[in-house]
């Protein structure tokens, strides 16, 4: 999954977490001390937040925030050499990419 998908999976559930505690975007902005652009644009999928903005919007919508984060997943690397062949544990997308389960 590529940095966009993971910024929008992201989005979608700061979003749903947001309205679960009945706050609206300049309310959790206050209480943070953000813009309340920042939260749109958190929540459109359009930046990807740092973890410490994690952790202040986790506190904000009084969750873990594991709940933020939740199905995202990241897959290393596997460089096979020319020729050879790998195999390893795991299946899927061996391209180094984030990448939400379903």
């Amino acid at each position: 999954m590529d940095s966009s998908r993971v910024a929008q999976y992201f989005g979608r559930r700061l979003w749903r977490q947001r309205r679960l505690a009945y706050l609206s975007q300049a309310e959790l902005a206050r209480l943070l001390d953000l813009d309340r652009s920042e939260i749109g644009k958190l929540e459109r999928g359009m930046r990807i937040p740092r973890l410490d903005t994690i952790l202040k919007l986790a506190a904000g919508v009084e969750v873990d925030p594991c709940e933020l984060i939740a199905g995202l997943r990241w897959r290393p690397r596997i460089e096979v050499p020319a020729g050879g062949t790998y195999v390893g544990r795991g299946s899927g997308s061996s391209d180094g990419r984030a990448e939400a389960r379903r």
